[in-house]
């Protein structure tokens, strides 16, 4: 094998355990021309060309922000609204979700795959309520819970009295065999904080995983998975049901706090790739991954905003060309900051070869040289 090889040590070891030596060597000598002719060709452009190749079919894009996955309560937002939340880098995207992908004994069992969904559901108590009141003349909060919604739950009226009294330990609080459940403070309280307990009782969480709003149990080829409105990735990694080697979430902030910023790159494009292809759309993967690589450069998600990767740029003129100009070079005159007009916009704005294709390119004439060249030339014609 040749020594001057770039194909990485894996794949290498890969195909020399799968062919002989001799269909090895060619293999890898056909991967490094290919390498060799997929690399982009010096001085290009390719922060103009990648812009270019996002720009041009965003402007191609439906702007529906929804759509149904399955079911009518249950949507994503999809087009050029995803596309604008991924590269701004929202802290929260409006429709979060999650892919959950289960391991071999419960991805094909129709019943345990339920099983799972209804144990991920986050069931409040204003879920399984039908009134709520605030009974002044006793002083105490009551309300009835529906004993449908119990069973379709599968709850029992002592899971939701434990729940209640391990939450308001410092109240009274009686569950009737009916389903009333009266909650009585054993302090005296104002009648706003009679309200407030009200409101209190309405968010307490029974059971499943808190963020899980919505689950979708789905039939793939390769056996169900869960569809989730709502996220949250280190509890479901957590159950020893799903594969986390698969199990995803569409929030690029979440990915990056349980699992690095690795994985959040990963996550950018893999968003960006299913945004585009839902919209019929193809872009080349490298403009992409250069895209995702300059937002996660820093080791944090920066958006493509004046506050993001604008804000980082080592150009004053080039930070100054984006967004609020007398800002940015107000503050490079104070910072006493120096342009080195490496970039292209900065040179663009004074009228200079950009750095781009042949302008990177420097030619020196050796005049020492071309002198002797010249008084050879000149004796050899005998002048």
């Amino acid at each position: 094998m040749s020594e001057d090889l770039i194909i990485p040590k894996i794949i290498i070891n890969e195909i020399n355990k799968k062919y002989s030596s001799s269909e090895a060597k060619k293999i890898l000598k056909e991967l490094n021309e290919s390498y060799e002719k997929a690399k982009i060709t010096p001085g290009e452009a390719i922060g103009v060309i990648a812009a270019q190749s996002l720009g041009e079919p965003g402007t191609q894009m439906t702007l529906n922000t929804k759509h149904f996955a399955g079911v009518a309560e249950m949507s994503v937002t999809q087009g050029l609204p995803r596309l604008i939340e991924i590269f701004d880098a929202k802290k929260e995207p409006s429709t979060p979700t999650m892919t959950i992908f289960l391991k071999e004994p419960y991805r094909d069992d129709e019943e345990a795959v339920k099983k799972i969904a209804a144990k991920i559901l986050e069931i409040k108590f204003e879920d399984i309520m039908e009134s709520i009141t605030v009974n002044l003349l006793d002083f105490r909060i009551e309300a009835q819970i529906s004993m449908e919604s119990l069973e379709n739950y599968a709850l029992t009226l002592e899971d939701v009295e434990k729940t209640l009294k391990n939450i308001f330990s410092e109240e009274d609080v009686k569950v009737l065999k009916k389903g009333l459940v009266k909650i009585t403070p054993k302090k005296e309280i104002e009648v706003i904080d009679l309200y407030k307990l009200k409101t209190k009782l309405k968010d307490i969480h029974i059971r499943g995983i808190k963020g899980i709003t919505q689950v979708l149990p789905i039939k793939k080829t390769r056996g169900w998975i869960i569809q989730t409105a709502g996220t949250n990735l280190k509890k479901i990694l957590l159950m020893e049901e799903v594969d986390p080697t698969k199990t995803i979430s569409n929030n690029i902030f979440e990915v990056a706090s349980v699992l690095g910023i690795e994985a959040a790159r990963n996550a950018i494009i893999r968003e960006i790739i299913l945004t585009l292809k839902d919209q019929g759309l193809n872009v080349n993967l490298r403009h992409i991954m250069l895209i995702a690589d300059t937002m996660t450069l820093e080791g944090m998600i920066r958006g493509v905003t004046r506050y993001g990767v604008s804000k980082k740029q080592e150009s004053v003129l080039a930070r100054a060309s984006f967004e609020v100009p007398l800002k940015h070079l107000y503050n490079a005159a104070t910072r006493k900051e120096k342009d080195e007009l490496k970039g292209v916009i900065e040179n663009i704005m004074i009228n200079q070869t950009v750095p781009v294709g042949t302008g990177i390119v420097k030619l020196v004439v050796n005049e020492a040289e071309n002198n002797k060249k010249t008084i050879k030339d000149k004796k050899k014609k005998g002048e």
